[in-house]
């Protein structure tokens, strides 16, 4: 149920004097905002709960609370964290409803949250998808002021729990909208008490205040200086040589001066700087051969204010095992030894899916024990239920000889290399069987456990291809009107030059092949079957290929793609999901 009350804000006339620039903060009223969600992400998740305080010089003017039907299920994490279930939300109004009220009760308003860009994302989504122009209002981040104001000693993080405890708010935070609103009052208040001593008392001045250097961050400004204006990677180290943050450009002097300015708010990022002495810098001749250093370097050193690509390692494989009766296994390297594998898979859930779809396709065993004849023939061998549902040819129990299950071996080493056809076969009938039979979720369960495998087998077939390749050299249009140009072995960027404008592309070519790196087909570092690099590094190499105006030079080997692979479903994998609702989950829409 929708409740809301409100004092409308009377109009204070204000003489503004020289020495008195901007809006007071007496003066300002705020909206504190929080929202209760299905998931982390507007694109994917719908709002469930919106709670608001109208606050204005310390005194509460009103407060809007309302929970939200999201039009689709509330998975059961979020319920466990919210206490917001399936029946609380069936009455509850929808946004189309709720989203007018709430605009109406922020107008001329300025909006504060905890952690401000996720809430305010819904919100500009939900504006969006209901056709409304996002007002434009002034917003307040309690997560910036906080991290500004206060210092480890006082609080370990600052999370909205620990800032409430910390200044004694007379409202725990629970994870509803309309009690976290009101935490957030209480620690708006305690900051902006704070922030007295700083000087600040305008809006403006406490807008600006956590965009504002910091200390450190004007103090470490010359470390910029010796940086020049090219393409490369940066690397920030500390006083031993450390590496705390590598990252790329393609203008290596502007990107890191931007460090030590206003404009970089991440608090992670400020406190790397305060650490930091020294900028070391790689000038690279392509934007390609920076990333693919980048890459490299945060994989070897693993900085530790680096978050993406720092474990390459970290993947997982699907591996038919080199046994009498060999079974699908997910492992987390790839090895020379003869065993089929589909790979690299993101993760083990992905691995998973991707095998279930397999397995729904080719009846090889799921137990896990390792069969020999002798071990079926004394009897030993564990048997399960599947052979009893027909899953299973159950080899454990001598039912099915190694003749005939060899079929099935040789059925899934072919969809492996390529061919998955018996997969999309299987379960599209099974699809459209439980469609028929209105059993929506469980179709759209079978319909994601195709999609992983898809994607996975094209990945795979994508980066095979590539790195089944002794040698490709490609050319990509220059701004400046030359060609940039790449030496490609086995998946792995050997060389990266330019040709300059107008100049002949052969002598480039030539001198560009004759200094690459020597390359050798296989790596098990990498774990890379038939190649030298690591997935990321290879997909980087293949976005670099297909953007426009690409030229391959020269091709050493054949690449190519499997006539019946994955690539050829990618239309069927975005028409799967593209007739979603706003907000509604992904695994309650059954196939189209």
């Amino acid at each position: 149920m929708t409740s809301a009350r409100s004092e409308t804000p009377a109009a204070h006339g204000v003489q503004g004097t020289l020495d008195d620039l901007g809006t007071p903060l007496a003066g300002v009223t705020f909206v504190v905002v929080d929202l209760e969600t299905t998931g982390g992400s507007p694109a994917e998740s719908a709002i469930t709960e919106i709670g608001a305080v109208k606050v204005r010089g310390g005194a509460g003017l009103g407060e809007f609370g309302t929970l939200v039907d999201p039009g689709g299920a509330i998975p059961p994490f979020i319920t466990a964290l919210t206490g917001i279930t399936q029946a609380m939300v069936t009455a509850a109004p929808r946004m189309d409803s709720v989203l007018p009220a709430f605009l109406e009760f922020a107008r001329g308003c300025v909006l504060v949250a905890h952690n401000a860009p996720f809430d305010i994302g819904f919100l500009k989504a939900a504006c969006a998808a209901q056709g409304y122009a996002w007002p434009a209002f002034p917003v307040v981040d309690t997560v910036d002021l906080a991290r500004r104001v206060l210092t480890k000693d006082e609080v370990p993080n600052c999370k909205l729990e620990t800032l409430a405890r910390f200044f004694g708010a007379a409202t725990r935070p629970c994870h509803r909208a309309l009690a976290d609103a009101r935490a957030t009052v209480d620690v708006l208040h305690g900051l902006i008490e704070r922030l007295g001593s700083f000087g600040v008392t305008s809006l403006e001045e406490l807008r600006g205040f956590a965009k504002a250097p910091t200390p450190e961050q004007r103090r470490k400004r010359h470390l910029a200086d010796a940086v020049p204006s090219a393409p490369g990677v940066y690397v920030f180290e500390d006083a031993s040589g450390e590496a705390l943050y590598i990252g790329k450009s393609g203008d290596l002097r502007t990107r890191v001066r931007g460090y030590f300015t206003g404009s970089e708010t991440r608090w992670r990022v400020r406190e790397m700087v305060g650490l930091a002495e020294r900028v070391r810098t790689i000038v690279c001749a392509t934007g390609l051969e920076a990333e693919i250093r980048e890459l490299r370097l945060i994989a070897e050193h693993k900085p530790r204010y680096n978050r993406r690509s720092k474990f390459p390692e970290r993947v997982m494989w699907l591996k038919l095992t080199v046994e009498p009766f060999p079974r699908l296994s997910i492992v987390r390297e790839c090895r020379d030894d003869g065993a089929a594998y589909l790979g690299p898979l993101s993760s083990r859930r992905q691995a998973e899916e991707a095998r279930s779809a397999l397995h729904e396709a080719i009846p090889l065993r799921q137990c896990t024990q390792r069969l020999t004849p002798r071990l079926i023939g004394d009897g030993r061998a564990r048997t399960c239920a599947l052979a009893e549902i027909g899953r299973c040819g159950a080899p454990c129990e001598g039912r099915e000889s190694a003749g005939s299950y060899a079929v099935h071996v040789t059925s899934a080493r072919a969809v492996l290399a390529g061919d998955v056809r018996p997969v999309v076969a299987a379960a599209r009938v099974r699809i459209d069987r439980l469609a028929a039979e209105q059993r929506y979720e469980e179709a759209a369960a079978q319909r994601d456990r195709l999609a992983a495998f898809v994607r996975a087998a094209a990945r795979a077939q994508r980066l095979g291809a590539l790195a089944g390749c002794p040698q490709v050299v490609a050319a990509r249009p220059a701004f400046d009107g030359g060609w940039e140009l790449a030496v490609v072995r086995y998946g792995r960027l050997a060389a990266a030059g330019m040709i300059p404008p107008g100049a002949h592309p052969r002598p480039y070519v030539d001198a560009l092949i004759a200094t690459a790196e020597t390359v050798f087909p296989w790596s098990v570092t990498t774990g890379a079957p038939g190649g030298a690099a690591t997935a990321e590094e290879m997909e980087c190499v293949l976005r670099w290929m297909d953007a426009p105006g690409v030229r391959p030079v020269e091709v050493e080997g054949t690449w190519t793609y499997p006539v019946h692979g994955a690539e050829r479903l990618r239309a069927w994998l975005d028409d799967a999901y593209a007739a979603r609702e706003p907000g509604e989950p992904r695994s309650t829409r059954p196939l189209r």
